[in-house]
C-alpha cells in the first residue's frame, strides 16, 4: 500500500467507508479519520508526494478528483462539487492548485475550514 509506514490500513479502511456515497466526502473528517491531521511535517510531505501523481510539486484538480483512489484503487472518484470544495479549502493563494510549500502543505492537512471571505 502506498501509505504503508505513514497511515494504518485500519484507519484508511474506516475513512474510506465513511465517504462511500457520492457527496459524502468531507476533507476535514477524512483527514481526521485516516490520521493525517495529527502526522508530522515529514509524514505529511510523504503523503503529499503520493497524492501529487505527476510530481509537479502541486496537487491539481484532476489529482484531487481521484484523491480517494490514492488510498484504495477501488475507491470512488470525488464528485465535481467535492473536488471544488476540497480545492478551495487547500488552495491558499488562489492559483487553482495546492502547493507543497510550508503554509499550503500545513493548511492542506490541518484545513482550517472556516469560510473564506
Amino acid at each position: 500500500m502506498a501509505f504503508a509506514g505513514i497511515l494504518s490500513d485500519a484507519d484508511i479502511t474506516a475513512a474510506l467507508a465513511a465517504c462511500q456515497a457520492a457527496d459524502s466526502f468531507k476533507h476535514k473528517d477524512f483527514f481526521a479519520k485516516v490520521g493525517l491531521a495529527s502526522k508530522s511535517a515529514d509524514d505529511i510531505k510523504k503523503a503529499f508526494a503520493i497524492i501529487d501523481q505527476d510530481k509537479s510539486g502541486f496537487i491539481e484538480e484532476d489529482e484531487l478528483k481521484l484523491f480517494l483512489q490514492n488510498f484504495s484503487a477501488s475507491a470512488r472518484a470525488l464528485t465535481d462539487a467535492e473536488t471544488q470544495a476540497f480545492l478551495k479549502a487547500g488552495d491558499t493563494d488562489g492559483d487553482g492548485k495546492i502547493g507543497v510549500d510550508g503554509d499550503s502543505l500545513h493548511h492542506f492537512y490541518t484545513l482550517d475550514l472556516s469560510p473564506r471571505l
